[in-house]
């Protein structure tokens, strides 16, 4: 269907691609992969013909649609979520607005004269938007929202009030609901609840257009594609089979390059140690030169490369007292929607809580009034003994100074220790080089979430309290934040939507049920003595209110 063949991409000394290829074939789901800055967003941009390549051809079918959901969503104001949805769905959308407009114009009087003309462009409306399907549109519409977290009253409300996390969504939904031949995914799990990506990885599997994907979410991708597409020194590297079996075949492929290139340099060096002994030696000279003719025709086997991995061993932190924090009798409410009544919680030394629950249900609220950032209606938070409390929320990043560099951060938190420790903290979380020179003001949301945890961690508190950790970290850095956290002695309460954080380590889970937050009849939370994988297989779902 779609064909990258031969495409070479730079930008100034920075090369991305060089004469490689890969197709897309109708159909088939595909996850796009590779280190920060490889060039995966050049792939689909190059793909939506937003860019060309500087060598090579990009292929894409006559009357093929491409629906592309990226991070930048642009503005949006003016219109209910659901007018914002369907008009950014491409074709089937123009038609329902116009449709809109021209029964509006029917009914002007002012327009009477105009009214042979406004029928018949009606008469041609109609007929393109009831061959596409369009009388059912709003319903798909609302179906696509409610599954990606919107209630009713946010379908019909105002799109500005929203928060940019909930304008992504609609971002999204513009693209699933115009169903293109090729869905390009740019990490579309970053601002999804479980409930949504349970959602959305459905979705995506039934959906029978092709579907190329990056993502940071190693179960969606394992549950969604048949195909990894590795990025790796400019090249496309294909793999057959979901993100694990990627991971199993490329160890594999590694270890046969760096076998394979160790057998050609020992057996170059013993050639060299022969032509070099004997050089001088008559009687073996037709030997040295055959084997000098011998080592210029032999093609050299490339050493192999290793993606640089920091690894970080973080400082345990100082013992606190047995309970952490007790909550008593705990209410809050936001207006007539009731969030706790009467909510009582004890979390003891290294007990690590994941909060789960549907949108609303509370999750932020509850590490708020832990956090001692919001207090409650009634009833009251206590925190225990000989604490340091560390609070990572998404506000945690409009904290930090946009004058400092990366480094300079690091280096006013942490005075007194070498550049060498304080550039190794940096690589555990992915700057490396020049990256720590960046200026603070032109980091992505991603960096400052990284930079954020670097500093946190460092000296780690015994009461870690984290909103979203790992929204936008990639799979690199969630993969080293999961294992220096299980070592982790201290206390931890968080929120995360990522299966991989969520099983690596929770010890208990708190379940905010669905339909506490609808006016007086707010349902307890139930707690679950165990870990995230124990809930999952005693509820028989993964997330909160949808199990089987």
């Amino acid at each position: 269907m779609i064909n990258l063949t031969n495409i070479s991409k730079r930008y100034g000394r920075q090369i991305l691609f060089v004469e490689t290829s890969f197709q897309l074939n109708p159909g088939e789901k595909v996850g796009l992969v590779g280190p920060n800055g490889s060039g995966k967003t050049t792939v689909f941009r190059m793909i939506a013909r937003e860019e060309v390549p500087d060598e090579g051809v990009v292929s894409v079918p006559r009357r093929t649609t491409i629906g592309y959901f990226r991070q930048d969503i642009g503005e949006m104001a003016g219109g209910s979520v659901l007018d914002e949805t369907i008009a950014g769905s491409g074709e089937l959308g123009e038609l329902h607005h116009e449709l809109k407009d021209l029964e509006l114009a029917m009914g002007d009087p002012e327009r009477a004269g105009e009214m042979e003309k406004i029928l018949h462009r009606f008469g041609e409306v109609l007929d393109a938007y009831q061959s596409h399907g369009g009388y059912d549109l709003e319903a798909r519409a609302r179906e696509v929202l409610q599954g990606l977290g919107f209630d009713a009253d946010q379908i019909d409300g105002d799109v500005g009030a929203l928060s940019g996390g909930w304008k992504m969504r609609i971002g999204m939904a513009r693209v699933l609901l115009a169903r293109p031949d090729v869905l390009l995914m740019d990490e579309p799990t970053n601002h999804l609840d479980i409930e949504s990506i349970l959602w959305l990885e459905k979705f995506i599997k039934d959906y029978p257009g092709a579907v190329l994907l990056t993502c940071h979410d190693k179960d969606f991708m394992n549950r969604i594609v048949s195909r990894i597409v590795d990025i790796d020194g400019g090249e496309f590297l294909a793999y057959t089979g979901n993100y694990d079996d990627f991971v199993l075949q490329r160890t594999i492929a590694e270890a046969n390059r760096e076998a394979t290139f160790a057998r050609q340099q020992s057996m170059l060096a013993k050639e060299r140690r022969f032509i070099e002994r004997f050089s001088t030696h008559a009687s073996k000279a037709a030997q040295v030169q055959s084997r000098v003719k011998k080592l210029d025709k032999i093609e050299l086997v490339e050493p192999p490369r290793r993606r640089r991995v920091v690894e970080f061993h973080f400082r345990q932190p100082r013992r606190s007292g047995d309970q952490v924090a007790e909550l008593t009798s705990l209410s809050k409410a936001y207006g007539r929607r009731v969030v706790y009544d009467d909510f009582s919680l004890k979390i003891r030394r290294t007990e690590r809580w994941c909060v789960l629950g549907c949108n609303g249900a509370g999750k932020t609220t509850l590490l708020k009034l832990v956090a001692g950032t919001l207090a409650p209606d009634t009833g009251s938070v206590r925190l225990g003994a000989n604490l340091k409390v560390g609070y990572f929320a998404q506000q945690s990043l409009e904290q930090l100074n946009p004058a400092l560099t990366v480094y300079e951060h690091v280096q006013q938190a942490f005075p007194i220790e070498n550049r060498g420790v304080l550039c190794n903290l940096l690589g555990a979380f992915q700057f490396c080089g020049d990256d720590v020179e960046k200026p603070i003001r032109i980091l992505s949301g991603e960096e400052k979430s990284r930079l954020v945890l670097a500093v946190m961690l460092f000296d780690p508190p015994n009461f870690l309290i984290l909103d979203e950790p790992t929204n936008h970290l990639d799979l690199e850095t969630k993969e080293m934040l999961v294992a220096s956290l299980c070592n982790f002695e201290g206390t931890m309460l968080f929120v995360s939507h990522d299966r991989t954080f969520l099983r690596g380590l929770s010890n208990r889970v708190l379940e905010l049920q669905p339909g506490s937050g609808d006016g007086a009849t707010a349902r307890p939370p139930v707690i679950y003595d165990g870990s995230y994988n124990e809930f999952v297989v005693r509820t028989g779902g993964e997330a909160a209110g949808v199990h089987g």
